[in-house]
């Protein structure tokens, strides 16, 4: 089960650039670091609660499998892809403490939205206006750290952000299904002529604790900048609107990728794929385990959780040791890794829908989500050795960008599969094996192709820097 692609570790600028560059104190560092921690953790929490709700929200808006789908993933990804790479701009542009500010403060102000919504018109609306809101989050969490911490602590402080991811997902299943749990004797409410559903006032709950992360970003104290902020895009003269656009966008690094399409086309096609699937899966795992097993949410928060904390701290330090293993003996150990653990993956998945108990249906989830952990990081580091140097920003973004899109597009698609290829639904589990069956092998067998041209990458990318006299690095 793919998870979100981790950041690669920052090289170190050039020695006059770090002579120059004035380093936070340590408390500054780490008290920015615990905030974007804070905020990373009530991201993934409120996304993870919110699938918790998913088959509270089909009962109540009286809505078809295709349409919940649509607003576990599409509706919240339609503004994400016009303004992600803008506002991941903008960060290197403007103080970053403001826009993560106002980042949180939106997310926030349209979480309670949600909570207030009367019709699937206006869920949708407000779940489009969420990805607006937290697009720059990410970008800007990224370019704090690294301005904060000296290169060799980078690494240390992506770990412990990573706190924010695992924290947020867990204690998201958890602490979400006896929210649902506890307000489900709740009568429903009328507040100045809105209908408010009892499970409604969780979101309105959840968007209310992000005003005080917002405030607590405003208290950081903005780094200096390692290298000089954003020059402006050079726009190629006489050229349409939808040429300039794209240039300011960063499009042009398409023709990169495209360039040597033999080493990233396997790449990106696992995990668009894997994405696909995965974060669809997540999201309906909740209305699965419900019409397959009669489970409640609160039963499924208790299992479930313990389970997905577990493996993602073995994820964590899985993925490290196997890279570290396979780099003695081959060069394509990143991608080597990122192979075995989607095949590993795609078992536990397809495996998932067909066991003959929620208990163990959630097992194999909690295996898929250890091997899709300990599989990121090398797929990342992978896409990031071998990338130019003067486009691996550009290149990480379409990496994310990817990740984002396809894996917002996998709730429709199990939806979609769910309502006009199975038909019946209390036969979820059918549309969850069906497209893991498709995707994931394909993805699988994708990832595995990439390793010959991986290789050959790496070894005319070391020749060059053995030709250079430059330290080789891992691969």
């Amino acid at each position: 089960m793919a998870m979100a692609p981790s950041v690669g570790q920052a090289r170190p600028d050039s020695g006059a650039a770090q002579e120059g560059h004035r380093w936070p104190s340590s408390p500054s560092s780490y008290y920015a670091l615990t905030v974007i921690i804070i905020a990373t953790f009530l991201s993934f929490f409120d996304a993870t609660v919110f699938g918790m709700l998913a088959e509270r929200i089909k009962t109540d808006f009286q809505l078809t499998d295709e349409q919940l789908g649509i607003l576990g993933g599409p509706a919240s990804i339609v503004f994400y892809v016009f303004v992600g790479i803008p506002l991941a701009r903008l960060v290197d542009l403007y103080p970053r403490r403001i826009i993560l500010a106002v980042s949180a403060a939106v997310t926030g102000g349209v979480t309670m939205l949600s909570g207030l919504a009367q019709n699937f018109i206006q869920f949708i609306g407000a779940r489009m206006l969420l990805g607006a809101g937290g697009a720059a989050h990410a970008p800007g969490s990224y370019s704090l750290i690294v301005d904060m911490f000296r290169p060799k602590k980078i690494p240390i402080a992506f770990a412990l952000l990573q706190f924010g991811f695992i924290g947020g997902t867990t204690l998201g299943v958890y602490f979400g299904g006896l929210m649902i749990q506890g307000v489900s004797d709740w009568d429903h409410s009328q507040v100045m002529g809105l209908h408010i559903f009892n499970w409604q006032w969780i979101l309105i709950g959840l968007g209310v604790l992000s005003f005080p992360a917002a405030l607590l970003f405003l208290f950081i104290r903005e780094p200096a900048r390692r290298v000089e902020p954003a020059e402006k895009v050079a726009v190629p003269e006489n050229v349409s609107l939808g040429r300039k656009i794209a240039t300011f966008m960063g499009f042009d690094a398409l023709k990169g990728l495209n360039a040597n399409r033999r080493v990233y086309g396997p790449l990106f096609l696992a995990l668009a794929l894997s994405a696909t699937e995965s974060q669809g899966f997540g999201f309906w795992r909740v209305p699965f385990l419900v019409r397959t097993y009669g489970m409640d949410e609160a039963q499924i928060g208790t299992i479930l959780a313990p389970m997905l904390l577990v493996a993602q701290l073995v994820g964590l330090v899985l993925g490290g040791v196997m890279v570290s293993w396979f780099a003695k003996k081959h060069k394509d150990a990143n991608v080597r890794t990122a192979a075995i653990c989607f095949t590993i993956v795609t078992i536990c998945t397809i495996a998932a829908p067909l066991m003959h108990s929620g208990t163990l249906s959630m097992a194999m989830m909690a295996i898929a989500t250890m091997f899709g952990l300990a599989g990121a990081p090398a797929q990342n580091a992978a896409v990031q050795r071998v990338a130019p140097q003067s486009m691996r920003g550009q290149v990480t973004a379409f990496y994310l960008f990817m990740f984002t899109f396809f894996g917002a597009m996998g709730s429709f698609v199990i939806g979609t599969v769910a309502q006009r290829v199975v038909g019946d639904e209390s036969k979820l589990w059918q549309a969850l094996f069906i497209t893991a069956l498709v995707l994931l092998p394909l993805a699988t067998i994708s990832m595995w192709r990439a390793c010959k041209p991986y290789r050959e990458e790496i070894e005319r990318i070391e020749a060059a820097e053995a030709a250079a006299g430059m330290a080789p690095e891992d691969n």
